[in-house]
């Protein structure tokens, strides 16, 4: 079966967690392109400011509030966008947080990040697959991070978070190839948001979320399976967890002891 490349002639497209970071800069450049957007967080007053902005554009954007933590919350968000404004088919299952901890195993930092970053996840993956299912043609991508390749010091909750969405998509990529939904992982670095700038730690090739925003579109009309950047972090990542633990533990020590860097 081809999987399909999702066109804006096809449907909306429709984005978690984009009040801000790179989902407002994701909602944006698809809207340049010729969506519909529908974007989901908290805060309406929020969205409804990021679709202000995004008049003019070829496409448009649409306000849909929703929290990823509550039960029902994502099933209603889709069953709303659909009503009101088509077929959702494209997805990018953005929603996250990364709140400081305390301590080594801060539990009620890890609990939250669980709870948006992975169970919140799940929630608007099985919304909006169930109703791409049926028609047999859809493209979803979840945000991840180069911090799920492997363990990281300081980042328990956050990396454990980013390691088993990393574990979804690959997983949910053999249904997606049966049930003909193209599935994709987004994989970033450190990106230049609201949710790194309050952090006082060195950031190796930050990039801006607008140059994010570019790469992740580009990767949707491209349609391979993981979109990652900037390739000169990702890929030596990718390497360093291909080696033996005891070199693997020494260099991840050494190397972050040097920096003074947490994970991205």
């Amino acid at each position: 079966m081809t999987l399909p490349r999702m066109q804006p002639s096809d449907g909306v497209a429709w984005i978690t967690g984009a009040s801000s970071g790179i989902g407002e800069a994701v909602a944006l450049k698809l809207a340049q392109r010729g969506w519909t957007v529908a974007i989901t967080a908290r805060r309406l007053d929020q969205l409804e400011e990021i679709a202000r902005r995004a008049e003019g554009l070829p496409g448009r954007i649409v306000a849909h509030a929703g929290d990823v933590t509550e039960t029902g919350s994502m099933k209603a968000v889709v069953d709303a966008i659909e009503s009101v404004h088509g077929p959702i088919a494209l997805a990018f299952v953005n929603a996250g947080i990364a709140p400081d901890s305390e301590g080594v195993l801060d539990m009620a930092a890890f609990e939250q990040i669980i709870a948006v970053n992975l169970t919140g996840t799940a929630r608007a993956l099985a919304a909006v697959i169930e109703r791409m299912s049926p028609r047999k043609r859809g493209q979803v991508a979840i945000n991840a991070s180069v911090a799920g390749y492997g363990g990281l010091p300081a980042s328990s909750a956050y990396g454990v978070s980013k390691a088993a969405a990393i574990h979804l998509a690959e997983t949910l990529k053999f249904e997606g190839d049966r049930l003909g939904i193209r599935v994709q992982l987004v994989n970033p670095g450190w990106i230049d948001t609201p949710m790194t700038q309050p952090k006082d730690v060195p950031m190796p090739f930050i990039m801006s979320q607008e140059e994010a925003a570019r790469r992740i579109v580009d990767g949707f009309e491209k349609g391979g399976f993981e979109i990652t950047f900037p390739r000169r972090l990702s890929w030596v990542m990718k390497a360093v967890n291909l080696l033996p633990y005891p070199v693997y533990f020494w260099l991840i020590a050494h190397g972050t002891r040097r920096a003074g860097a947490k994970s991205p």
